[in-house]
């Protein structure tokens, strides 16, 4: 090997044993020199220290490891640290406000019934209303024929009585209205009710004239003919009307009255006095039935 740095210079020949001995000092004279540039390459220098530090300080390293026993004392770096997430109550603010928005309806709603119940209930205690009576004071029999036909004629005169108990409530008749006689679902004759007005407090009389010709087969015959024998002939008088209340000069709304009443006569011999034996009525204002 050469060095360039060693400068040879000519030399006297040596002995043998002289030789062996250079050659050894050179052999360590290189393995020392190979050592110290080893040695020189692994060395750090104190300013190569400090130059590390700053530079471990300013990229610090990704993991920290943390010490079971001494865990509070590492912190991570500042440019570690969890910065607080700020989320949105955009949702939450909305369903707030729907939630709200119930409520209030609610409330309002609650106040409103109450306030509806409140005044009925003072309209009603005011008021305080009856339902109108209605009873048939007598029943005429003018006409009752048969045909050899089996066709019967008929011509009755109900009266009825009305009576309006209330103070301030009256009631208006409408034209609409029908009065039907019926013995065993059959019709026996048919008339209506005159339009007029119920003032407070009053009992009106209402003579209504029915008039009817239908079919009357053998079996009627035979059931009349016994109910004749033995003095009580069941008859059904449905009444419809339109009803008009007022409260004092205040018109409401109109409505139809249903009054079925259920007789027991004693006879229906024409010209003949007719005795009422029983009555029975019912009541259906609007699909709401009463039975007296």
């Amino acid at each position: 090997m050469w060095f360039p740095f060693i400068k040879r210079s000519p030399v006297s020949p040596v002995p043998p044993h002289s030789r062996f001995l250079d050659e050894k000092g050179k052999g360590f004279f290189f393995l020392l020199l190979y050592s110290c540039m080893d040695y020189a390459q692994r060395r750090v220098h104190p300013s190569d220290v400090e130059a590390a530090m700053e530079t471990a300080s300013a990229y610090p390293s990704k993991y920290v490891m943390l010490n079971n026993s001494n865990s509070s004392s590492v912190r991570p770096p500042p440019q570690r640290r969890n910065i607080p997430r700020y989320h949105s109550n955009h949702h939450h603010s909305h369903g707030h406000c729907c939630l709200k928005c119930v409520c209030c309806c609610l409330c309002v709603l609650i106040v409103v019934i109450i306030v509806l119940a409140s005044l009925l209930a003072a309209l009603y205690v005011t008021l305080n209303p009856k339902m109108p009576q209605y009873n048939i004071e007598s029943f005429e029999v003018n006409a009752f024929t048969m045909d050899p036909d089996f066709s019967l004629y008929t011509e009755f005169v109900v009266v009825v009585k009305s009576n309006n108990p209330n103070k301030d409530i009256a009631f208006t008749y409408g034209k609409d209205s029908s009065v039907v006689v019926a013995y065993s679902d059959s019709t026996l004759c048919s008339g209506k009710l005159p339009a007029f007005h119920q003032p407070f407090e009053n009992t009106t009389m209402i003579r209504v004239v029915l008039t009817g010709k239908s079919e009357f087969g053998s079996g009627l015959q035979e059931a009349l003919m016994d109910n004749k024998e033995t003095g009580r002939i069941p008859l059904l008088v449905i009444v419809k009307a339109p009803i008009s209340v007022m409260i004092k000069s205040l018109a409401l709304r109109q409505f139809m009255v249903n009054v079925n009443c259920s007789l027991v006569v004693d006879n229906l011999a024409p010209n003949k006095r007719v005795r009422i034996l029983s009555s029975t009525y019912t009541y259906a204002f609007e699909g709401i039935t009463l039975q007296i």
